[in-house]
């Protein structure tokens, strides 16, 4: 089963270039059941910037799993309101096969907080 879309329209580099992309490390993990679909509250340290609150789906990993992972963050969009709770930053995943929310992560260790680019 493929879950892949069509491709967007082209974009310029400096679109990509607003976008502030961080390595974080999920610090905490929290059950999210007023979300409409399963998700948790996960707290992402992102050194310098501080601890961001984001709304996940990656209910396909356990609590236990995700604490201490690295994970990549947008965290210069608005925050958003999801189901009364402010998710400040979007953890970046992409759907396997199944349709599970796979996380982006660094290969190697990289200090919180720093810069994708």
């Amino acid at each position: 089963m493929s879950t892949s879309a069509a491709p967007k329209p082209e974009a310029a580099y400096e679109d990509f270039a607003k976008l502030d992309i961080r390595v974080g490390r999920i610090v905490e993990v929290e059950p999210f059941p007023r979300a409409r679909n399963p998700a948790y509250k996960v707290a992402v340290d992102l050194g310098d910037l501080g601890i961001r609150w984001s709304s996940a789906q990656i209910t396909r990993y356990s609590a236990d799993e995700l604490l201490g992972t690295d994970v990549t963050c947008i965290v210069n969009f608005a925050p958003r309101n999801i189901a009364g709770f402010q998710s400040e930053i979007l953890i970046l995943g992409a759907r396997n096969a199944l349709g599970q929310v796979i996380l982006l992560t660094p290969r190697s260790e990289v200090g919180r907080g720093e810069a994708v680019f």
